[in-house]
């Protein structure tokens, strides 16, 4: 959808834009950092991070300040600052499989590889208010944290090895259906969307969807009367590393460092396979940050998608097309836009019809 730009009102609009950012002051002691809100509001900037499609922490920490907290707006500002950046090279495939796990768990298995690592999550505790965070200290506060820790747990002295995927034990024992990877590999960013979309497209489109959007419609799909319960067969949060390829020697990579990410493999209700194996459908999801409920509605839609069905969430255009949270909101919020001929014609057909009725009941009275 095209608008062309309304025309008069200059002033007013840099006016609105200046009282805007007294709002945002006026009852301020002193202005958020923009390290302190990448720092201790990690979830709110994986959540940007995520729906934009740009891992730049410190960039999404930024777009959260200038949208005074508003994660739809900060992922616009951060995507359409991504379309401004040259794309100078592209990394090699990341496998998830060598990911650092600092969180790992899993609900189908109680003993897997490894161990379950809990890691940092507030699942298990109470969801009551802390006051005591109304006067931290933050160095104080760090401090007793680590005291606390047990010696094993510390965060600065971890050095786990890469863990073995719980969906690759199933897949051994020929327990799970291999994906679907029909139509090749697609980049959404450059490449026209068409559909029915490939599998890779689907994927990139879930990753970058409207976390509320997706938990709605995952919730959805769980509470139909026909829908399976899936699996968690594994969450884990961890960081991968990037490299891209040595340009002097095909055979050598260079890293560019890592990102966290958070994966999720579900499995849910077996198939029977045109060779007649019975096996487990596996649903897959994977973000940027810890982003987990999200992580696990992706994975919920992808496998829906990849099945056949006549509910809402087996339509990929009605899935694909309605998660994204810059299209949802820029259309919406584009009613604010003003509409006055539009509207004027609507009032004009609306005087024209009470205008014949009124002629009709006079005439039918004579």
């Amino acid at each position: 959808m095209g608008y062309v730009a309304v025309t008069g009102g200059q002033q007013a609009i840099e006016t609105a834009n200046l009282l805007n950012q007294w709002y945002r002051l006026k009852d301020a002691d002193h202005a958020l950092e923009v390290t302190a809100i990448e720092k201790q509001m990690r979830h709110l900037v994986d959540r940007v991070i995520s729906e934009s499609g740009l891992y730049a922490p410190n960039d999404a920490a930024l777009a959260l300040k200038q949208a005074e907290g508003d994660p739809a707006e900060a992922a616009f500002l951060l995507r359409a600052y991504r379309s401004t950046l040259e794309r100078n090279v592209e990394s090699l495939t990341v496998d998830p499989g060598q990911m650092r796990v600092i969180r790992r768990i899993s609900s189908a298995f109680k003993d897997i590889p490894g161990s379950q690592i809990l890691g940092p999550t507030a699942d298990y505790t109470h969801r009551l208010l802390n006051f005591t965070l109304r006067n931290e200290e933050a160095q104080a506060a760090l401090k007793s944290v680590l005291q606390q820790l047990p010696k094993q747990d510390n965060p600065h002295t971890d050095h786990r090895q890469p863990f073995r995927k719980v969906a690759d034990l199933l897949r051994a024992q020929g327990l799970l259906s291999p994906p679907n990877a029909r139509n090749g590999l697609v980049d959404i960013t450059r490449d026209k969307l068409t559909f029915p979309v490939p599998r890779s497209a689907k994927l990139q489109l879930l990753s970058r969807g409207d976390t509320g959007a997706m938990t709605a419609l995952a919730y959805s799909s769980m509470r139909e009367h026909t829908a399976q319960h899936p699996t968690v067969a594994e969450l884990r949060v961890g960081y991968v590393e990037l490299t891209v390829a040595y340009p002097l020697a095909s055979n050598e990579t260079l890293s560019l460092g890592e990102v966290m990410v958070t994966e999720v493999e579900t499995i849910n209700s077996f198939t029977k396979k045109d060779n007649g194996d019975v096996q487990f459908q596996l649903g897959y999801g994977l973000t940027f940050g810890q982003n987990e409920t999200k992580a696990i509605a992706m994975a919920i839609l992808e496998q829906r998608l990849e099945t056949d069905g006549t509910s809402p969430t087996h339509d990929e255009e009605f899935v694909l097309l309605h998660v994204d949270s810059i299209e949802a909101n820029g259309f919406v919020s584009h009613l604010k836009l003003p509409h006055y001929i539009t509207f004027q014609s609507k009032l004009d057909v609306l005087r024209q019809a009470q205008k014949l009725a009124a002629e009709k009941t006079d005439h039918q009275e004579v």
